[in-house]
């Protein structure tokens, strides 16, 4: 069975997730600029450290560089991203896993867009940077986590 092209119909929902169910995993491609290439490459080498690529693989096909705003396209089962959302690799990562956290609610059927959804996906996120500051060997990165979850606390947003 092949991962449906799209992802919008009930049909091509349903064959998303059966498949995901038996262990199915995206070949995760990055498209765009060799700049913006090479700096999310470092953010998926922080996704690894963390030990959250095969999650993202799991719900993300492909990462795509766009001029305009960085978003989840869920029926193309990708992140549209500008070069300036990769320019700091500890948030483009942690970026990266809340959009799949978005896209496995999309597919689930339950709300990953609206404030409820949105909250949740930040806290995968935040346990994202907890993961990463925990795994990582290398100090500024550790030091960035730490960094990102302070603002993430003083926020008013969770």
């Amino acid at each position: 069975m092949k991962f449906p092209d799209r992802v919008l119909t009930a049909e091509e929902m349903h064959s998303a997730q059966s498949l995901i169910q038996q262990g199915y995993r995206h070949r995760l491609r990055v498209l765009g600029s060799p700049s913006f290439k090479e700096k999310t490459r470092k953010a998926l080498s922080l996704v690894k450290t963390a030990r959250h690529y095969d999650f993202l693989r799991t719900y993300i096909r492909r990462i795509v560089e766009v001029d305009g705003f960085s978003q989840l396209r869920e029926v193309d089962v990708e992140i549209w991203a500008n070069v300036y959302t990769v320019e700091n690799a500890v948030e483009a990562a942690s970026l990266l896993v809340q959009k799949a956290w978005q896209m496995k609610m999309y597919l689930e059927g339950k709300p990953h867009y609206d404030n409820i959804g949105e909250q949740d996906a930040v806290r995968k996120r935040l346990e994202f940077l907890e993961a990463l500051a925990k795994r990582s060997t290398d100090p500024s990165v550790k030091e960035e986590c730490e960094k990102r979850l302070r603002l993430w606390d003083e926020s008013k947003f969770l």
